[in-house]
Protein backbone atom coordinates (compact mmCIF):
# COMPACT_ATOMS: atom_id res chain seq x y z
CA UNK A 1 0.00 0.00 0.00
CA UNK A 2 2.72 2.66 0.85
CA UNK A 3 4.71 1.72 -2.62
CA UNK A 4 1.39 2.09 -4.31
CA UNK A 5 1.06 5.44 -2.49
CA UNK A 6 4.73 6.78 -3.04
CA UNK A 7 4.16 5.49 -6.94
CA UNK A 8 1.25 7.74 -6.95
CA UNK A 9 2.96 10.54 -5.66
CA UNK A 10 6.22 10.20 -7.18
CA UNK A 11 3.39 10.26 -10.90
CA UNK A 12 1.80 13.36 -9.35
CA UNK A 13 4.72 15.14 -8.61
CA UNK A 14 6.25 14.44 -12.01
CA UNK A 15 3.18 15.16 -13.90
CA UNK A 16 2.63 18.96 -12.15
CA UNK A 17 6.24 19.65 -12.77
CA UNK A 18 5.78 19.03 -16.59
CA UNK A 19 2.55 20.99 -16.34
CA UNK A 20 4.31 23.51 -14.48
CA UNK A 21 7.15 23.66 -17.09
CA UNK A 22 4.76 23.13 -19.87
CA UNK A 23 2.89 26.52 -18.95
CA UNK A 24 6.09 28.57 -18.28
CA UNK A 25 7.51 27.93 -21.61
CA UNK A 26 4.13 28.74 -23.28
CA UNK A 27 3.89 31.99 -21.78
CA UNK A 28 7.44 32.80 -22.38
CA UNK A 29 7.18 31.65 -25.65
CA UNK A 30 4.64 33.42 -26.60
CA UNK A 31 6.25 37.20 -25.07
CA UNK A 32 9.54 35.97 -27.23
CA UNK A 33 7.30 35.18 -30.26
CA UNK A 34 5.36 39.20 -29.51
CA UNK A 35 8.70 40.78 -29.02
CA UNK A 36 10.14 39.25 -32.16
CA UNK A 37 7.84 39.69 -34.69
CA UNK A 38 7.71 43.38 -33.17
CA UNK A 39 11.38 43.69 -33.62
CA UNK A 40 11.37 42.29 -37.33
CA UNK A 41 8.88 44.74 -38.09
CA UNK A 42 10.67 47.73 -36.93
CA UNK A 43 13.69 46.91 -37.81
CA UNK A 44 15.29 46.51 -41.64
CA UNK A 45 14.52 42.57 -41.91
CA UNK A 46 10.95 43.51 -43.06
CA UNK A 47 11.50 47.27 -43.77
CA UNK A 48 13.50 46.50 -46.97
CA UNK A 49 10.82 43.72 -48.70
CA UNK A 50 8.48 45.43 -50.32
CA UNK A 51 5.20 46.20 -48.03
CA UNK A 52 2.76 43.56 -49.62
CA UNK A 53 6.09 40.68 -48.82
CA UNK A 54 6.53 42.35 -45.55
CA UNK A 55 2.93 42.03 -43.95
CA UNK A 56 2.39 38.16 -45.59
CA UNK A 57 5.76 37.05 -44.22
CA UNK A 58 5.08 38.52 -40.70
CA UNK A 59 1.70 37.25 -40.67
CA UNK A 60 3.52 33.44 -41.25
CA UNK A 61 6.56 33.95 -39.48
CA UNK A 62 4.04 34.72 -36.41
CA UNK A 63 1.80 31.62 -37.15
CA UNK A 64 4.50 29.16 -37.98
CA UNK A 65 6.26 29.80 -34.30
CA UNK A 66 3.33 29.39 -32.84
CA UNK A 67 2.39 25.74 -34.09
CA UNK A 68 6.57 25.35 -32.93
CA UNK A 69 5.72 26.50 -29.56
CA UNK A 70 2.56 24.27 -29.32
CA UNK A 71 3.99 21.25 -30.53
CA UNK A 72 7.23 22.13 -28.03
CA UNK A 73 4.38 22.48 -25.22
CA UNK A 74 3.16 19.17 -25.90
CA UNK A 75 6.76 17.18 -26.33
CA UNK A 76 7.43 19.00 -22.63
CA UNK A 77 3.85 17.00 -21.33
CA UNK A 78 5.15 13.68 -21.92
CA UNK A 79 3.23 12.98 -25.06
CA UNK A 80 4.36 10.89 -27.44
CA UNK A 81 5.39 12.70 -30.47
CA UNK A 82 4.64 9.49 -32.79
CA UNK A 83 1.10 9.70 -30.78
CA UNK A 84 0.28 13.46 -31.90
CA UNK A 85 1.48 12.59 -35.72
CA UNK A 86 -0.44 9.43 -35.45
CA UNK A 87 -3.72 11.29 -34.12
CA UNK A 88 -3.29 14.37 -36.49
CA UNK A 89 -3.36 11.79 -39.55
CA UNK A 90 -6.34 9.99 -38.37
CA UNK A 91 -8.12 13.27 -38.23
CA UNK A 92 -6.71 14.89 -41.09
CA UNK A 93 -9.57 14.12 -43.18
CA UNK A 94 -12.08 15.36 -41.46
CA UNK A 95 -9.76 17.92 -40.23
CA UNK A 96 -9.33 18.87 -44.29
CA UNK A 97 -12.86 18.67 -44.62
CA UNK A 98 -13.96 21.35 -41.63
CA UNK A 99 -10.95 23.38 -42.79
CA UNK A 100 -11.91 23.93 -46.69
CA UNK A 101 -12.39 27.38 -46.42
CA UNK A 102 -9.36 28.37 -43.82
CA UNK A 103 -6.80 26.35 -46.35
CA UNK A 104 -8.73 27.76 -49.83
CA UNK A 105 -7.80 31.16 -47.84
CA UNK A 106 -4.23 30.32 -47.05
CA UNK A 107 -3.81 29.08 -50.88
CA UNK A 108 -4.94 32.11 -51.71
CA UNK A 109 -2.82 34.27 -49.94
CA UNK A 110 0.18 32.21 -51.80
CA UNK A 111 -0.84 32.67 -55.01
CA UNK A 112 -1.66 36.55 -54.43
CA UNK A 113 1.91 36.72 -52.91
CA UNK A 114 3.28 34.77 -56.20
CA UNK A 115 0.78 36.38 -58.87
CA UNK A 116 1.08 40.09 -57.08
CA UNK A 117 -2.05 41.07 -58.75
CA UNK A 118 -1.96 44.48 -56.28
CA UNK A 119 0.33 44.94 -53.53
CA UNK A 120 -0.55 47.11 -50.43
CA UNK A 121 -1.57 50.91 -50.95
CA UNK A 122 -3.11 50.14 -54.29
CA UNK A 123 -6.95 51.52 -55.33
CA UNK A 124 -8.85 48.27 -56.18
CA UNK A 125 -12.28 46.48 -56.77
CA UNK A 126 -12.23 43.13 -56.25
CA UNK A 127 -14.73 41.25 -54.59
CA UNK A 128 -17.70 43.24 -55.37
CA UNK A 129 -15.76 46.04 -53.04
CA UNK A 130 -13.59 48.87 -53.57
CA UNK A 131 -10.82 50.55 -51.73
CA UNK A 132 -6.92 51.05 -50.74
CA UNK A 133 -5.41 47.75 -49.76
CA UNK A 134 -4.20 48.06 -46.09
CA UNK A 135 -2.75 44.91 -45.72
CA UNK A 136 -2.64 41.14 -47.42
CA UNK A 137 -2.55 38.73 -44.38
CA UNK A 138 -2.27 35.02 -44.52
CA UNK A 139 -5.96 34.23 -45.00
CA UNK A 140 -7.83 37.88 -45.55
CA UNK A 141 -6.94 41.12 -47.61
CA UNK A 142 -7.91 44.17 -45.55
CA UNK A 143 -9.35 47.36 -47.86
CA UNK A 144 -10.05 50.66 -46.63
CA UNK A 145 -12.68 52.59 -48.41
CA UNK A 146 -12.67 55.98 -49.65
CA UNK A 147 -15.15 56.85 -46.79
CA UNK A 148 -12.75 55.04 -44.11
CA UNK A 149 -14.53 51.94 -43.70
CA UNK A 150 -12.77 48.36 -43.14
CA UNK A 151 -13.35 45.08 -45.67
CA UNK A 152 -11.80 42.09 -45.01
CA UNK A 153 -11.88 39.79 -48.05
CA UNK A 154 -11.40 36.13 -47.43
CA UNK A 155 -8.14 35.98 -49.99
CA UNK A 156 -9.57 32.61 -51.35
CA UNK A 157 -12.78 34.48 -53.14
CA UNK A 158 -9.91 37.20 -54.14
CA UNK A 159 -8.38 35.05 -56.42
CA UNK A 160 -11.48 33.61 -58.06
CA UNK A 161 -12.74 37.04 -58.71
CA UNK A 162 -12.05 39.62 -61.45
CA UNK A 163 -9.68 42.63 -59.91
CA UNK A 164 -9.46 45.91 -60.96
CA UNK A 165 -6.46 47.72 -60.25
CA UNK A 166 -6.62 51.28 -60.74
CA UNK A 167 -3.19 52.10 -59.44
CA UNK A 168 -1.32 49.73 -61.32
CA UNK A 169 -0.53 52.29 -64.21
CA UNK A 170 0.86 55.53 -64.32
CA UNK A 171 -1.57 57.16 -66.46
CA UNK A 172 -5.26 56.87 -66.93
CA UNK A 173 -7.87 58.28 -69.23
CA UNK A 174 -10.51 60.56 -67.77
CA UNK A 175 -13.84 59.55 -69.32
CA UNK A 176 -16.82 61.91 -69.89
CA UNK A 177 -19.97 62.86 -71.41
CA UNK A 178 -21.98 65.87 -71.98
CA UNK A 179 -25.17 66.41 -73.29
CA UNK A 180 -26.53 69.60 -75.43
CA UNK A 181 -29.80 70.52 -77.25
CA UNK A 182 -29.94 68.99 -80.76
CA UNK A 183 -29.79 71.88 -82.52
CA UNK A 184 -26.75 73.71 -81.77
CA UNK A 185 -23.79 74.36 -83.21
CA UNK A 186 -21.69 70.89 -83.00
CA UNK A 187 -17.85 72.87 -83.97
CA UNK A 188 -19.11 75.36 -81.52
CA UNK A 189 -19.57 72.94 -78.52
CA UNK A 190 -16.58 70.93 -79.56
CA UNK A 191 -14.46 73.78 -79.99
CA UNK A 192 -15.62 75.10 -76.50
CA UNK A 193 -14.62 71.50 -74.80
CA UNK A 194 -11.07 70.65 -76.47
CA UNK A 195 -10.21 74.51 -75.44
CA UNK A 196 -10.45 73.66 -71.70
CA UNK A 197 -8.81 70.27 -71.91
CA UNK A 198 -6.19 71.92 -73.50
CA UNK A 199 -5.61 75.13 -70.52
CA UNK A 200 -6.06 72.31 -67.73
CA UNK A 201 -2.20 72.06 -66.81
CA UNK A 202 -3.08 68.19 -65.68
CA UNK A 203 -4.14 67.02 -69.19
CA UNK A 204 -1.69 65.29 -71.13
CA UNK A 205 -0.49 66.36 -74.69
CA UNK A 206 0.06 63.05 -75.48
CA UNK A 207 -2.22 60.82 -76.18
CA UNK A 208 -4.01 64.14 -77.47
CA UNK A 209 -7.45 65.12 -75.45
CA UNK A 210 -10.28 64.30 -77.77
CA UNK A 211 -13.98 65.69 -77.69
CA UNK A 212 -16.28 64.28 -80.53
CA UNK A 213 -19.63 64.34 -81.23
CA UNK A 214 -20.57 60.53 -80.38
CA UNK A 215 -24.27 59.51 -80.57
CA UNK A 216 -27.68 61.77 -79.51
CA UNK A 217 -31.48 61.34 -79.19
CA UNK A 218 -34.90 62.89 -81.07
CA UNK A 219 -33.87 66.15 -78.44
CA UNK A 220 -30.28 66.18 -77.63
CA UNK A 221 -26.72 65.51 -78.74
CA UNK A 222 -24.20 63.49 -76.67
CA UNK A 223 -20.25 64.16 -76.71
CA UNK A 224 -18.00 62.28 -75.71
CA UNK A 225 -14.67 63.91 -73.76
CA UNK A 226 -11.48 62.06 -72.72
CA UNK A 227 -8.34 63.01 -71.41
CA UNK A 228 -5.40 61.43 -70.54
CA UNK A 229 -3.60 61.94 -67.03
CA UNK A 230 -0.86 60.95 -63.96
CA UNK A 231 -2.82 58.55 -62.09
CA UNK A 232 -2.77 60.56 -59.05
CA UNK A 233 -4.63 63.35 -60.56
CA UNK A 234 -6.87 61.36 -62.09
CA UNK A 235 -10.05 62.19 -59.75
CA UNK A 236 -9.37 65.95 -59.38
CA UNK A 237 -9.19 65.89 -63.11
CA UNK A 238 -12.62 64.10 -63.57
CA UNK A 239 -14.39 66.90 -61.02
CA UNK A 240 -12.36 69.91 -62.72
CA UNK A 241 -13.63 68.76 -66.20
CA UNK A 242 -17.28 68.15 -64.92
CA UNK A 243 -17.11 71.75 -63.56
CA UNK A 244 -14.98 73.81 -66.03
CA UNK A 245 -16.94 72.12 -69.41
CA UNK A 246 -20.89 72.71 -67.78
CA UNK A 247 -20.05 76.05 -66.71
CA UNK A 248 -18.57 76.93 -69.99
CA UNK A 249 -21.15 75.58 -72.04
CA UNK A 250 -23.80 77.61 -69.75
CA UNK A 251 -21.71 81.09 -70.09
CA UNK A 252 -21.79 80.07 -73.92
CA UNK A 253 -25.59 79.87 -74.01
CA UNK A 254 -25.72 76.69 -74.88
CA UNK A 255 -28.79 75.10 -74.55
CA UNK A 256 -29.36 71.84 -71.89
CA UNK A 257 -32.06 69.37 -73.87
CA UNK A 258 -34.00 69.68 -70.71
CA UNK A 259 -34.38 73.70 -71.64
CA UNK A 260 -35.37 73.34 -74.99
CA UNK A 261 -38.02 70.94 -74.13
CA UNK A 262 -39.44 73.72 -72.08
CA UNK A 263 -39.26 76.16 -74.47
CA UNK A 264 -40.77 73.56 -77.53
Amino acid sequence: MQETLNKLIDTCTSAGIRIVLAAVVFFIGRFIIGKLVAFLQKKDVLRKMEPTVASFTGNFIRISLNILLILTVINILGVPMASVVAVVGSAGVAIGLSLQGALSNFCGGLMLMFFRPFSVGDYVSAGGEEGTVKSIAIFYTTLVTVDNKRIMIPNGALMNANITNYSSETDRRVDLEFSCARGEDVEKVQSLMLDILKKDPKVMETPEPFARLTGGTENALTFSVRAWCRNEDYWDLYYDLLQKVTGAMTAAGVESPAMRILQD
